[in-house]
């Protein structure tokens, strides 16, 4: 797959609140995942096994409320999407929206490296 039918698959398995399916289909075994900046808990997973467990922690962790995504922007092989999500802290019960970057690499037709960015609040 190019890159933009593997950014447009996400965008709308996404947009209809299917986060699973992307990693089965799109993600290579061998994914880098990082949020911001790499450091802290669950900031960074290297393959697959380890996105799971980072999505479990964030399914026990947080409830979603709503969300949307916007339509990527592709260059050769990146792309970039806005996340927006309203979501509970489950733990203290505070609820927040945010709103961050996606940003995903491709290579040999599957996402072999995902970052986000956005302001962790303070």
């Amino acid at each position: 797959m190019e890159t933009k039918e593997i950014a447009d698959k996400l965008v709308q398995w996404c947009k209809e609140g299917d986060f699973e399916t992307p990693y089965q289909h799109l993600y290579s075994p061998n994914i880098v995942s990082i949020e911001n900046d790499g450091k802290g808990e669950n900031a960074l997973a290297e393959g697959f096994e380890a996105l799971q467990k980072k999505g479990e922690w964030w399914q026990e962790n947080f409830e979603m409320h709503s969300s949307s995504v916007s339509e990527p922007i592709v260059a050769d092989n990146w792309f970039s999407v806005r996340f927006e999500m309203d979501t509970t802290h489950k733990p203290s019960g505070h609820r927040s929206t945010m709103s961050e970057i996606g940003v995903y690499q491709v290579k040999e037709g599957k996402i072999v490296r995902e970052q986000f960015f956005y302001d962790e609040e303070g």
